[in-house]
């Protein structure tokens, strides 16, 4: 089995989208855990707000398998309807069994974990020792020195009666108001 870490996100009715793209994932992927749930303002295009979290998860997939999955339950969630409007859901591989380079127009590990907030510290609380394929240093290091100006934070999200986001760090870093 390999290990994969997933970014998710959504713009559009985001519950209903994280919770549907999680409900897909969980159905053919191994040991699924979740990192918190963030709100962020968009990164590169005009929109609204993103909720976005990292899944860690065992696959026996090869990879351009599991980018088809992932691209079936995008499609699935409105993600490439001609008359969409925002991101209903984007589902990245993050890191596949530490692979590092292009493996046919699939980069890895995705340069949005070193460049995004809301994929570096959610991929920290959920992995922290985990050692970036090229960086070479463990997530909790490369958060603690990322210079990342970009406004992010926690949100109370519950998907299958769990509580994904722990109210400790809700209380840490509360909505800007």
């Amino acid at each position: 089995m390999t290990q994969v870490f997933l970014g998710l996100g959504s713009n559009t009715e985001r519950e209903a989208h994280l919770c549907a793209g999680l409900d897909a994932l969980a159905g053919f992927l191994q040991d699924l855990r979740c990192s918190p749930v963030f709100e962020s303002a968009p990164v590169g295009i005009k929109s609204g707000p993103f909720f976005n979290l990292v899944v860690s998860a065992r696959t026996d997939l090869p990879l351009h398998e599991l980018d088809r999955r992932l691209k079936c339950i995008e499609a699935d969630n409105g993600r490439y309807a001609p008359e969409r409007r925002g991101l209903p859901l984007d589902i990245d591989v993050l890191l596949y069994d530490g692979l590092a380079g292009n493996f046919d127009g699939l980069i890895l590990p995705r340069a949005e974990i070193l460049k995004n907030a809301f994929v570096l510290w959610p991929l920290t609380l959920l992995a922290p020792e985990e050692v970036h394929p090229v960086a070479g240093k463990p997530f909790a290091e490369l958060w603690a020195a990322a210079q990342i100006d970009q406004q992010l934070w926690p949100v109370a999200f519950q998907w299958r009666s769990l509580e994904l986001t722990p109210t400790r760090l809700l209380q840490a870093f509360p909505a800007p108001i």
